[in-house]
């Protein structure tokens, strides 16, 4: 067995390891939350792009222009559930929850539509982008 006074340099040593390392994966776990939270900003601003894409294209079927809102709408809720952080959350639950209020009914409520959602898609990707700042 060794002496005592030998033991303590290589336990201290052991230590320092040991915090290093958890400071270390707390750091990594940041930069992870980080990387992943600006991966879900881009993922949203491009839900809403998509989502504007296909209404615009839908003019002629009210109910193929509801459902493309609707799957935006789904799509950005999927992404405030998933999302840390609470501002993002509560961006993308709002513009989710306007997309799903949109009534479709017929070709004048279309174009009524979908000029409303390309003129109010831009304020929607400055709130999520901005929430993500």
């Amino acid at each position: 067995m060794r002496p005592l006074s030998r033991r303590i340099p290589a336990l201290a040593a052991a230590a320092l390891a040991a915090a290093l390392l958890t400071t270390g994966c707390s750091e990594i776990q940041e930069v992870s939350q980080g990387i992943d939270q600006a991966q879900q900003c881009v993922e949203a601003a491009g839900i809403v792009t998509e989502t504007v894409s296909k209404v615009s294209g839908l003019l002629n079927d009210p109910a193929a222009m509801e459902k493309a809102l609707n799957d935006g709408a789904a799509k950005l809720g999927d992404l405030a559930d998933k999302a840390a952080d609470t501002s993002l959350r509560e961006a993308a639950e709002g513009v989710s929850n306007t997309l799903e209020g949109f009534s479709v009914t017929d070709a004048n409520s279309a174009v009524d539509t979908a000029q409303k959602v390309a003129t109010d898609s831009v304020k929607w990707v400055e709130q999520l982008t901005n929430a993500c700042g």
